[in-house]
Order: structure tokens, then sequence, then C-alpha cells
């Protein structure tokens, strides 16, 4: 059976086991549980679908296509916009440790990275690099997303494994929904409409008990 070289890379650059350690942020998903918003499946899947269309998932989609696009002079540009979009100290922490961690192995073994970087511009700037497509890298990033999300929600709602699997099938054809929205825009179409997920990463900061850091 033959196999694609660039999309098994674009695979190991998002599984569990790439050392950027998502697993250890909610997304402010810690505080909505604990504040009653989330409470079962249904409305864990309601809350991830509103940040994949209308929140994070929709700009950070917008930041890896501008990443892609760029020349290495402008990428800074795109990378000091994507923090500016960070909405809290918690959402910044999320997209910068996670793309500094990326940036880091990526480099190690493929070379060519930049020292650091937010988290979606070092993905695009990454597939850009090694020729891998736009689409297939931005589906693949917000179903990686949505997946760790999904992991997150299985311990805080708690969800069984079974439901949370099944939140996360049913919201697949939205992350190629979202992507396919969203490639063709540019960052001048940068905004969102999830403010309850917003101020969720803000009273996490200050959130007595915590699992995750954000």
């Amino acid at each position: 059976m033959l196999t694609d070289p660039k999309l098994l890379t674009l695979t190991q650059w998002l599984s569990p086991a790439y050392p950027v350690g998502a697993f250890s942020y909610s997304h402010g998903l810690e505080w909505a549980v604990e504040a009653g918003h989330v409470t079962d499946a249904a409305s864990f899947a309601e809350w991830l679908r509103d940040i994949l269309e209308q929140g994070t998932g929709r700009n950070d989609t917008i930041l890896m296509a501008a990443a892609y696009r760029s020349t290495p002079e402008a990428l800074t540009k795109v990378d000091a916009l994507a923090c500016a979009f960070a909405s809290s100290k918690e959402r910044l922490l999320e997209t910068q440790a996670q793309g500094a961690a990326f940036c880091k192995v990526t480099a190690a073994i493929w070379g060519h990275m930049p020292p650091a970087l937010t988290y979606p511009v070092a993905l695009g700037h990454a597939a850009a690099t090694q020729g891998i497509p736009l689409d297939q890298t931005a589906v693949m990033y917000l179903h990686a997303f949505a997946s760790n999300l999904c992991a997150a929600a299985m311990r805080l709602v708690p969800l069984g494994q079974t439901e949370g699997n099944q939140v996360l099938h049913q919201l697949a054809p939205i992350c190629e929904a979202v992507v396919a929205a969203a490639l063709p825009l540019t960052t001048d179409d940068l905004g969102g409409a999830c403010v309850l997920a917003e101020i969720a990463s803000m009273k996490h900061e200050t959130q007595y008990t915590r699992l995750f850091r954000t």
C-alpha cells in the first residue's frame, strides 16, 4: 500500500505524540463547565461548534493561510497579529507555548523554522516549507483542535469516551466547512462572536481548582 509522505508528516505534526503539550489546555472549557454553561454532550457540542465557526477555529484558519502565503519578511507581522487577537493572557499563553514547542521540535527534525511563532502561524509556515497543501493542513489542524477539546470534555463534564467521540464525529464536517469558508479570506476578515468563550478564558485565570493551564 502506497502512502503520501507529506500526509504522514502532517499526521505526525498533529498527533498527540508530537510534544506541543496540547493536552494541557482546555481553551476556557474548564471554567465553562464549573459555571454550568457546559453540562452534557449537547451543550458541549454547541459550545465547540461556536468556537470553530465563529471564534478561534475560524481565526486560526485565516492566520494559518496568511502564514502559508507569507514571505519570510511578512511572517513576523502575521505572528504579531495572531498575538494581538489573543483575547486574554491564557489564550496568548496557549498559542505561544504550543507554537514555540512546535517550532523547536520541527526545527530539530526538518530544519528551517523560526525559534518561536504562535501555533497556527508556525503550522502554516511549516506546511508551506514542506509543500503540504494548505487545505489539508487547515482541516486536520481544526480536527486536532476539536479532538483535544473533546478529550478535555471527557474529563471535565464528564463525558464518556463514546459520547466524546460522537461529538467529534458530529463536528468533523464543520471543520471542513470552516476551512472552505475561511481560506479565501485575508487578515482583514479576522474577528469573532464567541463572547462567553472569551470571558471563560479570562475567568479561568483566577479559577480556584484547575486541571488545565487555560
